[in-house]
């Protein structure tokens, strides 16, 4: 688990995984961060999948604009909605990434990281809705005039497949972002709890009695004096 938080850079000494507030930038860095780079790919394929279908998918029939998929025109809708809102929502988080190593309020990150997680969660899940239902209408759908357009289809659905995955690794990151920054919560709440601190002082305390008690040998020099006290006590003869 301590490899996994260094290859995805949760461990950077700041709250939720990040680095700490006010350091300097650097756009390498930055630009290899795990988080940052599968961003990208969201933001990559999510062009690939409303370009192919807002310039290939409709074909115009007797005056009206048909869906190449099965003549479905919800499933065109529904890859380009799913698409541009992707592509909207990749470039939205990656510049939170950047401000998120600016963040010096540790409930601000913790809003980042549970909206990042979130909406990831839901996109991976709605760009596998969106495979399975492009896929099968397009599997339904007749062959277009001379296959215009059915290469940009197909890529669609390859990217929407891409997709799901990840979506799905932005959400796993954002999750162990959240599991550090909880981790960190509880920690510093259970030191910094006053009841807690009396706790462990009077645990101490009472040790350090038990010590001194356990330390001091119960054969010791009272003992001797008192036998020394009874040995020089004459015996006094009864009378009747």
């Amino acid at each position: 688990m301590d490899v996994l938080n260094q290859i995805l850079n949760i461990n950077a000494g700041g709250a939720y995984g990040g680095g700490k507030a006010g350091g300097a930038f650097d756009p390498l860095t930055f630009a290899m961060k795990p988080q940052v780079v599968i961003r990208a790919l969201c933001w990559l394929f999510s062009i690939v999948v409303f370009g192919c279908i807002s310039s290939e998918g409709w074909v115009e029939k007797d005056g009206k604009e048909m869906c190449l998929y099965n003549n479905d025109g919800m499933a065109c809708k529904y890859g380009n909605t799913i698409g541009i809102l992707g592509f909207l929502a990749s470039m939205y988080f990656i510049g939170g990434e950047f401000m998120f190593e600016r963040m010096s309020s540790v409930k601000s990150r913790k809003r980042y990281v549970m909206a990042d997680m979130g909406f990831s969660a839901a996109w991976a899940f709605l760009y596998f809705i969106a495979f399975f239902y492009l896929w099968s209408q397009w599997s339904s759908a007749p062959m277009p005039p001379l296959g215009i357009g059915a290469g940009s289809m197909q890529t669609a659905i390859v990217f929407c497949f891409f997709s799901i995955f990840s979506w799905a690794l932005c959400a796993f990151m954002a999750y162990k972002r959240f599991l550090i920054g909880a981790g960190d919560e509880f920690t510093s709440a259970f030191e910094t709890d006053p009841a807690n601190v009396v706790h462990q002082q009077a645990y101490s305390y009472n040790m350090d009695n038990d010590n001194e008690q356990y330390s001091a040998s119960p054969f010791g020099q009272p003992q001797q004096g008192g036998m020394e006290q009874s040995s020089g006590m004459e015996y006094q003869q009864p009378t009747y």
